[in-house]
């Protein structure tokens, strides 16, 4: 039998990314309410940001109060827009404020007096997912595109290239060999830069600076991946100067492969930033990555994706849809069964289990760039494999 080949190409995004900059300011609106008012806070926090404009808009309850020019502006900051050569500045923008309350109709499905019978936030559908590949049990592609972008933040940020902006992208392109990832094909690097990076005569980022790129960034974080035939594509229109809002308007929740797996399996379409966790559109997809983590973990399948559906003010999924891709060693129904007696996937079984409403520092302000998934961080609780081990007495 010859080899399976195919393809998988994962790609990520900077923390100035004005599509990850909309998502981190939705993100510490949520951070700011929930630390007031974790018990009645409710939001639903959507941010448009484009030229020298921010809006901020949603439905926001709340006995709190939150400063929305001031998170803003101070966010802008730290991500590193602080200057109009980066085509944004946090000290000018102008930001429009035009959030308003919840809808009633929605809060008399979710509003519950008895806490244990909180109804979901909405209908939709959720998807949980995790396999071997590395050790954060997550697929390689998009763990290795976000390194690649956490590192080209980290060469900005320590002036290691003092020429790099804050807006940047990355793609990996790998190759599998009967289902196993073995080496990178290709490589995309996307970087903002100033104009001292660039060859004046030719009107291009510079072959010193793309080397630097490829050397600094690329090939630490890529390693063993990486060989004589891995090709990359480093600012491949020829340079990039204008980047950020300035280039790209940005808008809360249009980065929802990047937030989850990386394209290698199916999402439900709803995004995760500016929600509260009694929106399941997050909690469940949470929760679902924490049953199928713990799956793995405990050795009953090397690949487990997990789909769970609800409907607006009920507590319980409507349907719970398991896929161990052959690898697991009880069936997938009896997983299923499994997963009813260990797990409560009720809003308020999820909340509880993660403790969704401990807001400490930026919470969820971290989670909005770089992955909601495979992280190993304070705060990430749906990433423990506490589970694991009970579940391991199922394998027979």
């Amino acid at each position: 039998m010859g080899k399976e080949k195919f393809l998988l190409a994962s790609e990520s995004v900077t923390e100035g990314h004005p599509d990850k900059v909309c998502d981190q300011i939705s993100d510490t609106v949520l951070d700011n309410v929930l630390r007031q008012d974790p018990e009645l806070g409710r939001v639903a926090c959507e941010t448009y940001i484009t030229m020298g404009l921010i809006i901020v808009g949603g439905e926001i309850t709340t006995n709190g109060y939150v400063d929305i020019h001031k998170v803003c502006r101070a966010l802008l900051a730290k991500i590193g827009y602080t200057d109009q050569k980066y085509g944004f500045d946090a000290k000018t923008c102008a930001i429009l404020n035009a959030i308003h309350g919840q809808s009633p109709d929605i809060a008399r499905g979710v509003n519950k007096k008895d806490k244990k019978k909180l109804g979901a936030g909405d209908q939709g559908l959720m998807f949980g997912y995790a396999c071997t590949e590395t050790p954060e049990l997550m697929p390689l592609p998009i763990t290795l595109a976000h390194k690649l972008v956490r590192r080209m933040a980290e060469v900005r940020k320590k002036d290691i290239l003092k020429y790099l902006g804050p807006d940047g992208k990355s793609q990996i392109t790998i190759e599998y060999v009967n289902g196993k990832p073995k080496d990178i094909t290709n490589v995309v690097l996307a970087c903002q830069h100033t104009e001292d990076a660039v060859d004046k005569k030719l009107d291009r980022l510079s072959e010193k600076c793309r080397q630097e790129i490829i050397d600094v960034i690329a090939k630490p974080v890529l390693g063993k991946y990486i060989n004589e035939k891995t090709e990359f594509f480093v600012n491949e229109t020829g340079k990039f100067v204008i980047g950020g809002p300035q280039s790209d308007t940005g808008m809360t929740g249009r980065k929802i492969i990047v937030d989850t797996y990386g394209g290698a399996v199916r999402h439900g379409g709803g995004a995760f930033s500016g929600k509260d966790p009694t929106k399941v559109d997050r909690s469940a997809s949470y929760m679902a990555r924490y049953v199928a983590k713990n799956i793995v973990a405990s050795h009953l399948a090397d690949k487990c994706l997990i789909q769970l559906a609800y409907v607006i003010g009920r507590p319980d999924p409507l349907s719970i849809m398991l896929n161990t891709y052959g690898t697991g060693k009880v069936s997938d129904e009896k997983l299923i069964s499994i997963i009813r007696d260990n797990f409560d996937l009720t809003p308020y079984g999820i909340i509880s289990e993660l403790n969704l409403m401990d807001v400490k520092g930026d919470r969820y302000l971290k989670t909005a760039a770089y992955g909601h998934f495979g992280r190993d961080e304070e705060g990430f609780t749906w990433e423990k494999t506490d589970k694991a081990k009970e579940l391991g007495k199922y394998i027979k």
